[in-house]
């Protein structure tokens, strides 16, 4: 473990006022315990209600740049039909957590719609996504924007790692993701036979492959019928926007606050611990926008509980928390802030070491160096 002495910066960690690798001086009940018991109820008609509000603004959205078309509304239509698309996501993300309704039906009908839509398997992503929040915080086991251990990551071509290394590259990483998940781990989210799922799993992610194909096929027909340029303004564009979305959110609830975060292995590694390590972000006005998915902590030791009821359950939580929960900056209705963070933080969290079951993140200063040039 990399400690640090009389408060100053030991290997790239900085100082806190306490030591955020060790045990939390509470048990998870007694977060559950603070939690008013009606943030954990699921009203299938309020999710319902986001779902017909998000796609009644994206066909409106659509509707509106046909009719104006003209050159300066396509770069304010990709803007926002790309952030709706994120918001859309977020609600089918909220189907594969069980948070949407208690219905198992219903959270898979809606989530096959939404996140078809926008080309995402949903019971591929939603059995890797559990995976991640089964085992977030642990340097091998975890599943999203996991760490690379340094014999893996000296493994690496320089092209390789500019490409995962360098803004802006890494913010359109999610669709190669989904094909092939990252460094030194193997499999796709579209295979049924992958390791990622269990032999009973198979059915349903051959279910999710066949309705992202169905979309794709639909968008190719689209081409030929009213134009290539047509669907790539109203679709393809906004698409990108909303993987851009989708990589900074997750990449910034995991990585990139003022003060490294530890990560674990081994007996170190608990469930708890691991959940403690996620970051909670202010995105101003797209707070609402997209389902209040930045107030992070909560949802990731809770994912059961609805969206709506995460700012009420983490404010009940935060006096159980203490110095483990970390107060999110502030942001301006445009949070430009979090950009600093996010190129701070791919640019200088590389690797961790291959060995100690609590690391932190360490700079390829070369890699750095290059970067920066």
């Amino acid at each position: 473990m990399v400690k640090e002495i009389g408060g100053a910066v030991v290997n790239g960690v900085d100082s806190f006022d306490f030591d955020p690798s060790a045990p939390p001086p509470f048990r998870i009940a007694e977060i559950r315990a603070a939690i008013p018991k009606h943030c954990w109820v699921k009203n299938p008609w309020r999710s319902l209600s986001y779902v017909f509000r998000d796609v009644f603004v994206i066909f409106a959205l659509a509707f509106a740049a046909i009719c104006l078309d003209a050159w300066f509304v396509w770069p304010l239509y990709w803007i926002a039909q790309g952030t709706m698309f994120w918001a859309i996501f977020v609600l089918g993300h909220d189907c594969g957590h069980g948070s949407f309704s208690d219905s198992p039906k219903l959270n898979s009908i809606v989530g096959h719609i939404l996140h078809s839509a926008i080309l995402v398997p949903y019971h591929g992503w939603r059995i890797s996504h559990r995976t991640h929040h089964q085992n977030h915080g642990h340097v091998e086991n975890d599943e999203s924007w996991v760490p690379l251990p340094e014999k893996i990551y000296k493994s690496l071509d320089l092209a390789t790692k500019l490409m995962r290394f360098t803004v802006p590259f890494p913010i359109f990483a999610y669709p190669f993701y989904l094909w092939t998940r990252s460094p030194g781990k193997e499999g796709s989210h579209f295979n049924p036979y992958s390791n990622l799922f269990n032999p009973s799993e198979r059915k349903a992610v051959m279910t999710s492959t066949i309705c992202w194909s169905l979309m794709f096929a639909l968008l190719v027909y689209l081409s030929f019928a009213v134009g290539h340029l047509r669907v790539l303004k109203l679709y393809a564009v906004p698409y990108w926007v909303f993987v851009m979305w989708l990589d900074l959110v997750t990449y910034l609830h995991h990585h990139g606050y003022d003060k490294k975060l530890p990560w674990y292995r081994g007996k170190e590694w608990s469930y708890l611990r691991g959940g403690l390590t996620t970051i909670d972000r202010d995105y101003g006005w797209f707070n609402s926008i997209h389902h209040d998915i930045g107030t992070h902590v909560i949802h990731h030791l809770f994912p059961q509980i609805p969206h709506y009821h995460l700012v009420e359950a983490t404010k009940a939580a935060k006096p159980v928390l203490g110095k483990y929960y970390r107060e999110p900056k502030r942001s301006g209705p445009i949070p430009y802030h979090l950009v600093k963070n996010l190129v701070a933080s791919i640019s200088r969290d590389h690797y961790v070491s291959d060995s100690g079951d609590v690391v932190f993140y360490q700079t390829d200063n070369e890699l750095y160096k290059i970067t920066k040039m």
